[in-house]
């Protein structure tokens, strides 16, 4: 397909511009793709805010970017499984299928990833996009090109379930119900944990984890969580945490909370990148601690559940802007946290 396509660029911290790139040109492994929706991820509003997120620092005309969803209008000469008309969720992360991580199955410690909007690799605030064909999962007739966009998410929910040993029986709590903390606890319920308790300081985000399934939601601004924690479970404590805030408070709650032999998934980043723990209680009650880096090999069980009506994806989504408002899009997402749960950038 020949011509030039709209690309928003942030052309410096607080700013975004557009300018008319190629339409990109699909390898003999790849498909284009025609965007329809992108979402709004924290990574993005941390390189918007500060320029840098870590040793990831951005070089400004960049694309930011990396949850798509859309619609396949061109097809690689190698590519069997998907047509032009499929609908399709894009795993943004493409790895190099030669490390020892690639060759035992986690693809997502890739040291050489290239992977959306992690500079200096672009995003897909933009038009089109050209990706490897099987990174682009075709998606059933009832799950929408929204939803495509948001399994990205999603995905990061589902492992941080699975490396928690989620479980029928299970009592769980998710710290942090911001957009990652709403889809693990959906991925929790998705996956049969009997209760799901969300903490957060926000109301508006725990009236959203509520309306989409938890069993409970404290406020920790007006409660004390570690009480009420221990009146809901009579004081046994819960099985598993997964803790999405990435704050110095939360971790330390979730240390306490759990009762003995439980586990502990870290999702959320600190700001610092370090936190003073009490580790003799861990130590005590034997506590297994698992990380979450992105995910692997989650798109296709993200997809089913969400067809099958097990999550409701469309449910998070709280504000939807076009292409052209992109600048709005990321200024309200920085400014109305408390308000703003989920964004998503309609494309066209």
């Amino acid at each position: 397909m020949k011509g030039t396509m709209k690309t928003a660029v942030m052309l410096g911290i607080g700013k975004m511009g557009f300018e008319q790139r190629p339409i990109p040109v699909p390898k003999d492994d790849e498909v284009l793709v025609k965007l329809e929706y992108v979402g709004i991820c924290g990574s993005d509003l941390h390189y918007y805010e500060s320029g840098a997120i870590g040793n990831y620092v951005v070089e400004p005309p960049f694309v930011l970017g990396h949850e798509p969803g859309g619609t396949v209008v061109e097809v690689g000469a190698n590519v069997r499984h998907l047509k032009v008309g499929d609908r399709v969720a894009l795993e943004p992360g493409k790895t190099c299928g030669k490390c020892e991580f690639c060759k035992t199955g986690r693809y997502n410690l890739c040291p050489d990833v290239v992977f959306f909007a992690t500079p200096p690799v672009d995003g897909v605030f933009q038009e089109y996009v050209a990706h490897e064909a099987d990174l682009c999962f075709k998606l059933p007739e009832n799950v929408s090109t929204l939803e495509g966009a948001l399994i990205e998410p999603l995905a990061v929910g589902f492992h941080a379930a699975r490396q928690g040993g989620a479980q029928a029986g299970q009592t769980a709590v998710v710290t942090g119900s911001g957009c990652i903390g709403l889809v693990s606890m959906m991925a929790l319920k998705a996956m049969g944990v009997n209760r799901v308790y969300m903490v957060d300081v926000m109301e508006k985000r725990l009236e959203k984890a509520l309306e989409l399934g938890a069993d409970g939601a404290i406020n920790a601004a007006k409660e004390d969580v570690l009480a009420k924690i221990a009146e809901l479970t009579d004081g046994r404590g819960v099985d598993l945490v997964i803790e999405t805030a990435g704050t110095q408070v939360t971790t330390v709650q979730a240390i306490h909370m759990a009762k003995k032999g439980a586990t502990i998934v870290l999702v959320g980043y600190s700001r610092t990148g370090e936190l003073t723990l009490p580790v003799s209680l861990a130590l005590d009650k034997e506590l297994t601690f698992k990380t979450v880096f992105r995910y692997r090999h989650i798109y296709p069980m993200a997809i089913e559940a969400v067809a099958a009506g097990r999550i409701n994806l469309k449910g998070i989504v709280t504000n939807c802007y076009d292409l052209d408002d992109v600048q709005q899009a990321m200024d309200d997402s920085v400014k109305n946290k408390a308000d703003i749960v989920k964004a998503v950038v309609r494309i066209g």
